[in-house]
């Protein structure tokens, strides 16, 4: 699936099974919650942190997947496309940081 695909995908389920899109700031509020569940099966299965009975049916998959999902509803309220955005943004960061990570002595 493209990022187009999914942009696209994303606005079908919304219009015919969510009725309409969250207003934007609430999509970023679901954004920011969505990335603390990532969070969460990150600290419990790769940090210190123990895992709580409840965190069992976590799936890393599935709260990368809604975060994605969500990405894709906010690009599409504020008419961005997400392939342009992400092509954009390689671009920049490989003029940026061409040497950065190379010179970086941690990285060694």
């Amino acid at each position: 699936m493209t990022l187009l695909e999914l942009q696209h995908t994303v606005d079908e389920w919304i219009r015919t099974y969510g009725v309409r899109y969250f207003s934007p700031l609430t999509n970023m509020a679901i954004l920011t919650e969505e990335v603390g569940e990532v969070a969460r099966v990150m600290a419990r299965r790769y940090g210190e942190q123990s895992a709580k009975a409840s965190d069992a049916q976590a799936e890393l998959s599935d709260e990368l997947a809604d975060v994605v999902w969500v990405v894709a509803a906010i690009a599409n309220q504020c008419d961005i496309d997400l392939t342009a955005a992400i092509e954009r943004n390689i671009a920049k960061k490989t003029e940026r940081d061409a040497l950065r990570h190379r010179n970086n002595p941690k990285l060694t």
